[in-house]
């Protein structure tokens, strides 16, 4: 049994910082990649004295570009795979990458940049096929029989997805939607080229994250992944497993997943995915989600579970519904899962994403596995039901504190908000919560951001982490998400000038000031 806590460069209860930033937010060819943008942003990391490095759910994305819906629980995003470092193993060329259109450089523009860089990873899984050496051929061998488990049901899968202009599975042709053994053989035989393209896809994302992991553990850094309670319900798990959800006899949801009405949108949130049938997940002996949490811890040295509150009771709303309001709390499986998966994969490093509603049997359930909660700044003024406990005078010292998250607006945003149009809070709500914040931190408002930073890497949690937004003390413009919106969000990337000394010099100074870092490591 591989003991995952063990794998943490340095113990859980260490006193240290991080910064959030998904690796599309990096720059590169138009969205981010795992290449030299991602090291050198670990270089930044290094020379800010933070040692965490906080990322969204890597896998690859499909409605509305949301790293929350994505196409597989396993699979990788195809776009974070650096072209350059194909070109240099020689499956790419010059011409092939000097052929991309011009991009906005503060901007993912998925719409272009998904056909071009899926056109490239086409033309380097040819020349992989056609020029591959024996000892990479042997490489990619071991890879495809390793994750045989997941990888060919998500070759097949977007192979049919994009032969049926990317409709999802419940469209397809009924034998193909069902599963039918001579549809799907039939299949593989036509689509073989495609379903290699996108093994060889997965095989260059998993080569060069195990890359960029080592380069962060050989700096000091550790990577902290992020593992959705939910997958979507156009994914290769759902089509492929329909039996662990709760669909009809079409293959469509009978009931999907949300939220209550909360601080993001007064009807509550409806995010559509389908629900897991937990009493087939019990029977199987919880099976599917051991593989979710063992890829993930193989991946990364911590994982912030989502949605934390949805393994005690999870928010159901009716198909079809159009908002979340009507839904209703249902029990979830508890103690059985996460017996589980302590007996099946030993001490996990987990952080328990604990916002939103919370009984005291939710964090009893987080208490009794001794996992880490989150505590969100930005939360403490206002009317959130958790306000009190996110004041850094109430912060427990086994917690992860943030002042924001990728689901808030940035720390300048959020100060420049008036309320109403722009909100969820009124005019006189977000008066009485800027005039305690600026009694609380002492402040008269100036930097915002820096006060905020300041708070947090002095208050007593063991981890404090920084969406990098607020590090950069910008404003709405380059906030990553509005719950609730289904468009436009996700597209936020950070320039390369905008990592300088300066930034990462004036972090440093107070991470060492607050006992987060130590002054000689460079």
């Amino acid at each position: 049994m591989v003991d995952f806590a063990k794998q943490l460069q340095v113990p859980m209860r260490d006193r240290k910082s991080g910064i959030l930033l998904h690796p599309t937010s990096l720059p590169g060819r138009g969205v981010g990649d795992l290449g030299a943008p991602a090291r050198a942003f670990v270089e930044f990391l290094v020379g800010a004295g933070q040692r965490l490095w906080q990322v969204l759910p890597l896998g690859p994305t499909g409605y509305g570009d949301s790293p929350y819906q994505v196409l597989s629980a396993f699979a990788g995003n195809p776009l974070l795979v650096s072209l350059e470092a194909l070109r240099e193993r020689g499956w790419l060329d010059d011409a092939e990458l000097a052929s991309a259109p011009r991009f906005d450089a503060s901007t993912v523009e998925y719409d272009s940049v998904a056909p071009w860089k899926w056109g490239a990873l086409r033309s380097a899984a040819r020349r992989f096929e056609a020029r591959a050496s024996s000892s990479e051929r042997r490489a990619f061998d071991a890879f495809v029989d390793a994750e045989r488990a997941w990888l060919d049901d998500f070759g097949l899968f977007m192979a049919l997805k994009d032969a049926h202009g990317g409709v999802a599975w419940t469209s397809w042709d009924p034998p193909l939607a069902r599963r039918e053994a001579a549809a799907l053989d039939s299949a593989r035989r036509r689509l073989d080229a495609e379903i290699a393209a996108h093994r060889f896809a997965q095989y260059a994302f998993f080569e060069q994250w195990r890359a960029l992991r080592e380069h962060a553990r050989e700096r000091g850094v550790e990577l902290m992944g992020d593992l959705p309670i939910y997958v979507a319900h156009d994914s290769a798990e759902v089509w492929a497993h329909r039996e662990l959800f709760r669909l009809d006899g079409s293959g469509r949801p009978v009931a999907v997943a949300g939220v209550p009405p909360d601080y993001f949108s007064a009807t509550g949130q409806l995010w559509g995915n389908p629900l897991y049938d937990w009493s087939e997940h019990e029977r199987t002996g919880y099976a599917f989600w051991i593989a979710r949490m063992r890829s993930t811890l193989l991946q990364v040295d911590r994982v912030r579970l989502d949605h934390f509150r949805g393994f005690e009771a999870f928010w159901e709303v009716p198909a079809g519904a159009a908002t979340a309001a009507g839904g209703r709390w249902v029990p979830g499986p508890g103690e059985k899962l996460f017996d589980a998966l302590t007996a099946a994969l030993g001490p996990l490093p987990i952080v328990a994403e604990n916002l939103g509603v919370i009984t005291p049997e939710v964090e009893a359930l987080r208490a009794r596995y001794g996992y880490p909660g989150m505590a969100i700044l930005q939360f403490a003024f206002g009317d959130d039901p958790q306000a009190d406990s996110f004041k850094p005078h109430n912060y427990e010292r086994s917690l992860v504190a943030y002042t924001g998250t990728h689901d808030n607006d940035t720390v300048i945003g959020w100060w420049s908000s008036e309320g109403a149009a722009d909100s969820t809070r009124t005019a006189a709500q977000v008066d009485a919560e800027k005039s305690l914040a600026r009694r609380y931190l002492a402040t008269d408002g100036r930097e915002m951001n820096w006060v905020l930073v300041r708070a947090l890497l002095a208050s007593v949690a063991d981890t404090a982490i920084l969406p990098l937004q607020d590090l950069l003390g910008l404003g709405s413009e380059a906030r990553m998400n509005r719950p609730a919106t289904a468009s436009g969000n996700w597209r936020w990337r950070v320039r390369a000038e905008a990592l300088d000394a300066a930034a990462a010099a004036r972090l440093r100074e107070l991470t060492v000031l607050y006992g987060r870092g130590d002054s000689s490591n460079q």
